[in-house]
């Protein structure tokens, strides 16, 4: 981590015009979060007239130093003028902002590819740079888009059902991916009982068992109840993974999901691994407050990066996936990073499968028993 925090503005460039004297600013990205959001205040004493150019709805890009860090459109702004001053907030969100507001036309296709629905949901609503991160994407027999369901839920459904996930990346492109996690990590934290070497401002552990399980079966395929109980002839699809982690410790918390869209075992040991995975991420939980706005490579902090924690009061000496950061400048504070971080290698188990079972066959349940041991 550097010794000295930079002095970086944030910049607004919008229609050509270009603006980066702020008075306080925060810029959050969240890989759970649907769209990113940004917020821009200014304070002054002179009468100002806003530029034509600052527009709702007009596109934007906002920049630290060198790096974009958020890619989208203008939402919102307030133009307030009193005896006091003149006061300006300026807010928005990515590119993924029209997805999330706006409905998605009705689609009815069998066998339909990733790449179809991103063609006919989301192209049409302007998101045209689009990035695929997957080995080979799986497909659906049916893809149903209920009446007023949004882009974004129509694409999530969509990104899900093929083990992937959705987010803009700071240029603005489009992602249906997985994270890398052969990353190295970017930066390291460090917070020591003798205060030696401590780097950052405040760190925090949330650890919890609710939404946490031992056990986690997925029926597919599932048919009707009778006097018997479940029409096993129906439901012949099912897969079980379960947590070492929890099991070790003598907790047995099941949860059966009945999962009718799992139509191969593939598919339904897909969900179950995914349900465990999200259930362990609910679990663990870091929060970090750092000064300044890069990590210890000079990297701009974006989710997606790994990074070391080493906590002597927490007991942590571990590699963490940050999941999300807030970029901030305060009168109060200047400018400071809230990082949110989870357990690595827990979130988009299988974004790229063929790159991760390159062992036997079949064995997806064995991998994924393995990874998790020991944390």
């Amino acid at each position: 981590m550097p010794n000295s925090v930079p002095d970086e503005s944030i910049r607004l460039s919008i229609g050509g015009l270009t603006h980066e004297q702020w008075d306080g600013w925060s810029v959050e990205s969240d890989l759970l979060t649907a769209a990113d959001g940004f917020e821009l205040e200014l304070y002054t004493k002179d009468a100002t007239r806003l530029p034509a150019v600052l527009a709702e709805g007009a596109p934007c890009s906002l920049t630290l130093g060198k790096d974009r860090v958020l890619t989208g459109q203008i939402d919102e702004f307030e133009h307030d003028i009193s005896r006091q001053g003149v006061f300006m907030r300026i807010n928005g969100r990515d590119r993924a902002a029209p997805l999330v507001d706006c409905s998605a036309p009705f689609v009815s296709m069998r066998e339909a590819s990733l790449e179809q629905i991103l063609e006919q949901v989301v192209r049409p609503l302007g998101v045209t740079q689009i990035e695929v991160r997957a080995a080979k994407p799986k497909t659906r027999r049916r893809i149903q888009i209920e009446p007023g369901q949004s882009a974004w839920e129509a694409l999530l459904q969509v990104a899900e059902a093929n083990g992937l996930w959705p987010w803009v990346e700071p240029d603005g492109r489009l992602v249906v991916g997985g994270p890398d996690y052969t990353a190295p990590p970017v930066g390291v934290l460090i917070l020591r009982e003798d205060g030696v070497g401590n780097n950052v401002q405040r760190l925090s552990v949330r650890r919890s068992i609710a939404n946490r399980y031992s056990q986690i079966t997925v029926l597919g395929q599932h048919g009707q109840y009778d006097n018997d109980g479940l029409d096993t002839k129906r439901a012949h699809l099912r897969s079980v993974v379960q947590d070492e982690a929890l099991t070790r410790r003598g907790i047995f918390r099941p949860k059966v999901v009945i999962d009718s869209s799992s139509e191969n075992q593939d598919m339904a040991t897909t969900r179950a691994r995914k349900l465990l995975a999200d259930s362990r991420l609910e679990g663990f939980e870091i929060r970090a407050i750092v000064a300044g706005h890069r990590a210890g490579n000079g990297q701009v902090w974006t989710p997606g990066q790994r990074v070391i924690v080493r906590s002597e009061p927490h007991g942590l000496d571990a590699t963490f996936f940050m999941m999300a950061r807030t970029l901030r400048l305060t009168r109060g504070e200047g400018p400071i990073t809230e990082l949110r971080l989870r357990e690595d290698k827990m979130w988009v188990l299988d974004s790229n499968p063929a790159k991760k079972r390159k062992g036997k066959k079949g064995n997806a349940d064995a991998a994924f028993i393995e990874m998790i041991k020991g944390v």
